[in-house]
């Protein structure tokens, strides 16, 4: 139930994370702008978070190693990723939140 539970609460996150940049999209025309909002307020990248949570649901819910694997193998692609848009953030807006961290939340 616990392994459901992970994965709804990564699913609304994603779902919700993606919404942010999708109407971030739609009002700018100048190119990018830091995405405020949601999550957004802890972590540079919580669809990366979002798409996690979802993963450890799964893998708790169906007790599995297919489940697992999806797990970690979606973390060893996630993260350096996550890692990568925060330097990349950090890097491209000088008012960049200097709280935010890059996928956990006052963590990583």
């Amino acid at each position: 139930m616990i392994g459901i539970a992970i994965f709804i609460v990564g699913l609304v996150l994603n779902i919700h994370s993606d919404s942010v940049l999708f109407k971030l999209r739609k009002s700018t025309d100048r190119g990018y702008s830091i995405p405020y909002g949601g999550v957004y307020r802890w972590v540079s990248s919580p669809n990366y978070l979002g798409e996690l949570l979802e993963w450890l649901g799964w893998a708790l819910a169906t007790f599995s190693l297919a489940g697992l694997c999806f797990f970690i193998y979606s973390a060893a692609n996630l993260a350096p990723r996550a890692v990568s848009n925060h330097k990349w953030y950090r890097r491209n807006f000088e008012n960049y939140p200097v709280t935010r961290k890059r996928l956990i939340p006052y963590c990583f």
